[in-house]
């Protein structure tokens, strides 16, 4: 997304008062529209363990759904507001939750995944593998905990390694459908459960996916992420 931000209005907080909106939604808007972000590396360049079909069809269909459906809930929010309809404003929450967290969550995904050839996959080193070696055990550990998390969810939705932004402790958390990270937790690396990120390959054998993906984590992206967050 743009860098400039879009400042909440008076209608847009009380859509986020009245709805399930969330608070990383509300303050990651940008002032004009959203836009699909571009890839640093091409559909098949993930294979074999993503195919390059579901690549392009997660990114530019399903992604897309949810930038087009972001910047339509912005656009009525606005509509509302100019009209001082508030009650209009705060019946697109459900919408701006769902689309802007689609947007936030794949935006963060893509950036967590590099082919094999290249940052994907390995370990993590320095103050990232000690911090999930103190938290989690070992590496192991924690892959075997984050799969765990990934299985459990029940229909649709996202496992993240996150950073509690008070304590610096590592943990895991998992969100249904499009609801992103929020409140006291940074996002360091998130995995998509939903099935559009697995189905056309894997089919029903969706352990086989969260088992895949591991050889495509950038954990240089990661590491970054752990070392900016407060």
């Amino acid at each position: 997304m743009s860098s400039a931000l879009l400042r909440t209005t008076p209608a847009l907080r009380g859509a986020l008062r009245a709805g399930q909106a969330s608070a990383a939604v509300s303050t990651s808007f940008v002032r004009g529209k959203a836009t699909l972000p571009d890839l640093q590396y091409d559909y098949g360049a993930l294979e074999p363990h993503i195919s390059g079909k579901i690549m392009e069809l997660h990114h530019k269909k399903h992604h897309q759904t949810y930038v087009t459906g972001l910047n339509t809930a912005l656009q009525t929010i606005a509509e509302a507001e100019s009209k001082g309809d508030a009650a209009k404003a705060a019946s697109v929450a459900p919408l701006l939750n769902f689309h802007g967290g689609g947007h936030i969550n794949h935006t963060l995904f893509w950036e967590n995944l590099a082919p094999a050839s290249r940052e994907g996959g390995g370990e993590p080193d320095g103050a990232l593998k000690k911090a999930i070696s103190q938290d989690f055990g070992s590496f192991d550990t924690f892959r075997k905990q984050m799969n765990a998390a990934l299985a459990g969810i029940q229909g649709s939705g996202w496992a993240w390694l996150v950073k509690d932004k008070q304590s610096g402790n590592l943990g895991l958390v998992t969100r249904a459908n499009q609801d992103p990270v929020t409140g006291n937790y940074a996002p360091l690396l998130g995995i998509d459960a939903w099935e559009h990120a697995y189905y056309l390959q894997y089919e029903n054998r969706k352990a086989e996916y969260f088992e895949a993906i591991w050889n495509v984590i950038n954990w240089k992206t990661v590491a970054s992420r752990f070392e900016k967050s407060a």
